[in-house]
């Protein structure tokens, strides 16, 4: 059977050079990594308040660690204002 070759191939193969990944989980990986980095600030931000609620946090906090957190981001989108954060969550 032939294997599919994607735009990433050369990626994949690093990977199984270099880990103990078979090919397909290293293709997975590679996915994975892609669609974390194709997130859009809307969508991380709503995903980090999910994921800090759910650790117990208050509104607060949460915001604060938000606007800490999107600079560092591999792309880092324009600075927001707490207010604008918020937006984005509640709308």
């Amino acid at each position: 059977m032939l294997e599919r070759r994607t735009n990433h191939d050369d990626l994949v193969d690093h990977l199984v050079r270099t880990t103990p990944l078979s090919r397909g989980e290293a293709g997975r990986v590679v996915m994975d990594v892609l669609a974390y980095f194709d997130e859009t600030t809307e969508e991380c931000v709503r995903r980090r308040h999910r994921e800090l609620q759910a650790q117990g946090l208050g509104n607060t906090e949460i915001f604060e660690r938000i606007a800490e957190e999107l600079p560092r981001r591999a792309v880092a989108p324009p600075a927001l204002s707490l207010r604008q954060l918020r937006r984005i969550v509640y709308g």
